[in-house]
């Protein structure tokens, strides 16, 4: 699957947010309903896609979408969407912006794999969010690695309690959580991946949602 992916990008190797999302749901993993557009034009044939909604700038060149203002939430209605879209078309870089369905607050945690030169494919999990810088709360495995090494890489994090459910919050679906790693460490250990970043991911008690993606490849 990810060696058909980069040939039909021939060329390329870093992809746009709903290239990386494209290739995670074949994977069988969840990513919000949503629709990439190119110019304003295109809003009208949006498809049935339900309110509230986030806009984002997409860009191979933009590294953080909230430094650059690239980010639009709770748009209600088309009009918001219309401003929205245009003033995201009107950043620097921009290749197009990418409208998704509003995800409910989760639990946002990273999942994400590296290739090492020292120890090869590796895939990692944290707190995420704007949590993972200030906490550093991660942990790493080689990859791949089974359900039952995913729970215990989970486990290693300080904030594990968390997913059980902290001072009355319920619990996240760790499950959901388990296949997403899991998934992620197969891709890593396909050789041809530099690096895979998903923050965040939102946990629910049934459910998880991949917000955000990035990858790039190896280069031979």
């Amino acid at each position: 699957m990810i060696k058909e992916f980069i040939e039909k990008n021939k060329g390329r190797t870093a992809y746009l947010e709903h290239e990386v999302k494209g290739l995670l749901k074949e994977a069988g993993l969840p990513v919000p309903l949503g629709r990439f557009i190119k110019s304003k034009e295109e809003i009208s044939s949006l498809p049935d896609i339900k309110y509230p909604l986030v806009a984002k700038v997409s860009s191979t060149k933009i590294t953080s979408k909230s430094d650059v203002q690239g980010v639009r939430t709770g748009l209600k209605n088309w009009d918001e969407l219309y401003n929205a879209v245009s003033e995201l078309l009107g950043i620097t870089h921009a290749e197009g912006v990418l409208v998704e369905e509003m995800a409910p607050d989760g639990l946002e945690v990273i999942v994400g794999g590296v290739t090492d030169r020292q120890f090869g494919p590796v895939v990692m999990f944290g707190i995420g969010g704007i949590f993972v810088e200030l906490f550093k709360d991660v942990a790493f495995g080689l990859a791949p690695i089974s359900v039952e090494d995913a729970f215990r890489l989970i486990k290693q994090i300080r904030g594990y309690p968390l997913l059980e459910g902290y001072r009355g919050k319920p619990a996240a679906d760790i499950n959901a959580l388990l296949k997403i790693i899991v998934v992620v460490s197969e891709l890593m250990g396909s050789g041809l991946i530099k690096e895979l970043d998903l923050n965040p991911v939102a946990l629910y008690p049934e459910g998880a949602i991949i917000l955000d993606a990035k990858m790039t490849i190896i280069t031979s």
